[in-house]
């Protein structure tokens, strides 16, 4: 297989490509992952709203579990259809046209009292999210250099993050109109910011726009930087790929494909079926209903910060302490924290006075958003980009959104009727189940993959022993 540093010394002997500018790439970074902003937003709009749903008595709650999750239906939709839209229309051009039906559907949720309204506006906004999963991580991974490419892969978690700590202050509102207007704002900020960024050079030369690439490179890289040897770098790539054209029959009959894709997949199992979305959506809630000395909102908003500021540590961590330690430790606390919350709740249950256990329920869920950020929830996304060969890029990425996407439905439609079948504490201690199967999923099947080429990992995955790397695969 030609690597891209075999393909370096071939072509260029000696040549060193030399770093370049880090700032334009994270400004790129930045402006795009603000429609990931957007997604968080949309995620969390739920918890503080829900509440003045119920309060009001404007809704059942087959209505509610409708609305929550008919996102994660249309973001399955957005998810396995969004790599045809970026192929076709290019990545820039693709998040700015998505943001218009995001947009259309803000305004339904801000201005419309009907049900049905609402349904529709969720799956809008779910198909937006869909797509937009797909597309920003491939904008991002594909104006990086390899140096920063993790770290600008954490961007995307981080900035949903952002947006669901948004959406819980806009929450102190208690107006579900004024929330609904304040969260719609948002998908205006990003198209009018990214605008001004430039499409991926590697779109653009997959196009035949060299030239177009070659600018993109110099602005995103500096005048200092080797453009050519990139340039290059990314023609043959692409000319591989076109040779090496795959599918769905390629990877089931390769073991080492096929040992990656479950891998891949199973981060994202693992990672939904934690049940975060459920202590997203539901985080008011479940404040209420443990009795927590602190007002819901306050709560979430706590929980929020926390968040935010755990997912900005995973970005300095994740090139230090590599993928495996960072997922071993967030599933496994993650387990910890689920199994404590459902013993608050059994014993809440069961009539004990817990007044002076009101900040039981806020640490738990604290620590659960603290190891999912800073592991599960930005490490899978960057695992599948690691562990697949560029041919068969396309077909995981689609797959592994697909996966998300389905099973945050299935968690988030279910989860009160999941409460209502086993109470509080028997849903907690099935998704504490779940992340135990997961650390031990992760322990036995899943290799360290940071600073390694895509040569070794498969190696590794087929059983044989990595080989000493005699250059720095950053660059």
């Amino acid at each position: 297989m030609v690597t891209e540093k075999n393909l370096e010394t071939a072509a260029y002997g000696e040549t060193i490509i030399t770093e370049g500018r880090k700032f334009p790439q994270f400004l790129a970074a930045f402006f795009a992952t603000i429609a990931a902003l957007v997604v968080g937003i949309s995620l969390a709009w739920t918890s503080p709203t829900f509440p003045i749903y119920k309060r009001e008595n404007l809704l059942t709650t087959e209505q509610r579990g409708w609305i929550s999750s008919l996102l994660s239906i249309g973001a399955l939709f957005g998810a396995l259809t969004a790599g045809m839209i970026v192929d076709r229309f290019g990545r820039k051009l693709s998040l700015l046209l998505l943001g218009f039906p995001t947009l259309a559907a803000w305004a339904l949720l801000s201005f419309s009292t009907s049900v049905d309204a609402l349904y529709a506006a969720r799956a809008i906004i779910g198909y937006c999210s869909g797509a937009t999963s797909v597309a920003v991580n491939l904008y991002t991974s594909e104006i990086a250099e390899n140096s920063v490419r993790g770290k600008l892969g954490t961007f995307y978690q981080l900035q949903i993050t952002v947006g669901i700590l948004y959406t819980y202050i806009a929450g102190i509102a208690d107006n579900v109109q004024i929330i609904s207007i304040i969260c719609g704002v948002t998908p205006i900020v990003f198209m009018v910011c990214f605008v001004w960024m430039p499409e991926s050079p590697a779109y653009l030369v997959s196009k035949g726009r060299d030239e177009e690439a070659r600018r993109v490179l110099r602005w995103l890289r500096g005048p200092d930087y080797q453009h050519e040897v990139e340039l290059s770098l990314m023609k043959h790539s692409m000319e591989q790929q076109k040779k090496n054209q795959a599918g769905f029959m390629d990877v089931i009959s390769d073991k080492v494909i096929l040992k990656a894709f479950v891998l891949s997949l199973g981060m994202m199992v693992f990672q939904q079926l934690s049940g975060v979305n459920a202590v997203i959506f539901y985080s008011g809630q479940i404040f209420e209903s443990a009795g927590s000395s602190l007002s819901s909102q306050a709560a979430s908003i706590v929980i929020g910060v926390v968040q935010v500021l755990a997912t900005y540590c995973s970005t300095l961590l994740v090139e230090r302490t590599g993928r495996r330690f960072l997922l071993l430790l967030s599933d496994s606390v993650m387990a910890i924290c689920l199994i404590v919350l459902g013993g608050y709740f059994h014993y809440k249950e069961q009539n004990v006075d817990l007044s002076t256990w009101g900040w039981v329920p806020l640490v738990s869920l604290s620590l659960f958003i603290v190891v999912f950020s800073l592991g599960f929830g930005p490490i899978p996304w960057i695992i599948m980009g690691e562990i697949v060969p560029s041919n068969l890029k396309g077909i995981s990425s689609s797959l592994g959104a697909g996966t998300s996407w389905i099973l945050a439905f299935v968690v988030t439609k279910y989860f009160e009727n999941l409460e209502l079948a086993f109470g509080s504490a028997g849903t907690f201690w099935l998704f504490a189940g779940i992340c135990v199967v997961g650390t031990l999923f992760v322990y036995t099947l899943l290799p360290e993959t940071k600073g390694k080429d895509i040569e070794t990992i498969l190696d590794e995955l087929g059983g044989k022993k990595p080989e000493l790397q005699l250059y720095d695969t950053k660059n």
